[in-house]
């Protein structure tokens, strides 16, 4: 089986003219990816990380997406190298016609994955602030730009692998705020401002010699930054009840990434940009516990039902500033 998984990745790498004739490559796959499979590559140049986009995520839930996606995710990577040059790993190659994306191999010795050092509470608000700006310089270098909504025609990818299985599958499970979810679907989808990642979490952020990088934009779409912003923001909620002792530096750094990245956005104004993320935010919250992909490490139903009560609460009545969820989401813990 892994070897017919690897037969198209090793065609893919002979064209894109990184495999040198008789050379036989060695791959040790990577966990992590629910939506690719993802390998470190040995190539007589040195290692390599490559991405296979899947057609049906790693879930329980059924939940497809198209493989397209993969060449979003190469030009994201080359429009934000443009911007933040240290922000993404080198771009290699990328081959349509196998779904195959070839960048660099960043050896985790040296870039740390920010979920992990979450996990083990050393959650520090200058690297919070750090991911906030700089994904506020690539929102900002890409805003109001022609050329980026050509490049990206990816409303129909966002919706099938961020907006649905996050917001309209958890309206399926609360009809009660099914209106006030299908409202934030409606309005994210029209918000026509700047690049967008898509998938902007712990999980996806390295923190290098150079500061954090940026993995995994097969979400990259021409849209509203307000999602990247509340997409990362929940998890720094979140991850309080994972790592309940450092709960105080979390929401630190919830503060510290929400302000990192206000202050780099010159596309519109601060209110309305964060009025946007904070509505945005308890629909989030939500999803992560009862939409198709909830986070792996609430598992008790304690847990989850605490999520529901601020979410919920915040859906009912719309938050415009950040403190009013952090507040919401510290009451909620000390009770």
């Amino acid at each position: 089986m892994a070897a017919e998984a690897e037969a198209p990745v090793v065609a893919a790498l002979r064209r894109l003219g990184l495999l040198e004739a008789g050379e036989t490559p060695r791959f040790t796959r990577l966990t992590g990816g629910v939506s690719s499979d993802i390998w470190r590559v040995d190539l007589a140049r040195g290692p390599v990380c490559v991405k296979r986009a899947l057609a049906r995520l790693r879930v329980a839930a059924d939940w497809r997406a198209p493989i397209e996606r993969n060449a979003y995710e190469a030009e994201w990577m080359r429009r934000a190298a443009a911007v933040v040059p240290d922000a993404v790993p080198e771009l290699l190659g990328q081959d349509e016609a196998a779904g195959v994306l070839v960048m660099a191999y960043l050896a985790p010795e040296r870039h740390r994955l920010w979920k992990s050092e979450l996990r083990d509470g050393r959650a520090e608000p200058k690297v919070a602030r750090t991911v906030g700006a700089r994904l506020a310089r690539i929102h900002a270098a890409t805003a109001n730009d022609p050329d980026i909504a050509r490049a990206f025609p990816t409303d129909r990818i966002f919706h099938d692998i961020r907006l649905e299985p996050y917001l309209v599958a958890t309206a399926r499970r609360h009809p009660d705020r099914a209106e006030a979810l299908h409202a934030l679907v409606a309005r994210t989808a029209s918000t026509k401002r700047c690049l967008v990642h898509g998938d902007v979490s712990p999980k996806n952020i390295l923190i290098g010699p150079k500061g954090p990088v940026f993995l995994d934009a097969e979400c990259a779409w021409h849209g509203d930054p307000a999602f990247d912003l509340a997409f990362c923001l929940n998890h720094l909620l979140l991850k309080c009840l994972w790592t309940p002792r450092a709960a105080r530096d979390f929401l630190r750094c919830f503060d510290a990434l929400g302000e990192g990245h206000l202050a780099g956005a010159a596309w519109e104004s601060r209110a309305a940009l964060e009025a946007r993320t904070a509505t945005l935010l308890p629909g989030l919250l939500l999803g992560r516990v009862d939409g198709k992909s909830p986070v792996e490490y609430l598992t008790e139903e304690r847990e989850k039902e605490r999520v529901r009560k601020v979410a919920r609460a915040l859906l009912a009545d719309p938050p415009a500033r950040f403190a009013e969820v952090r507040d919401a989401w510290t009451a909620e813990l000390a009770s």
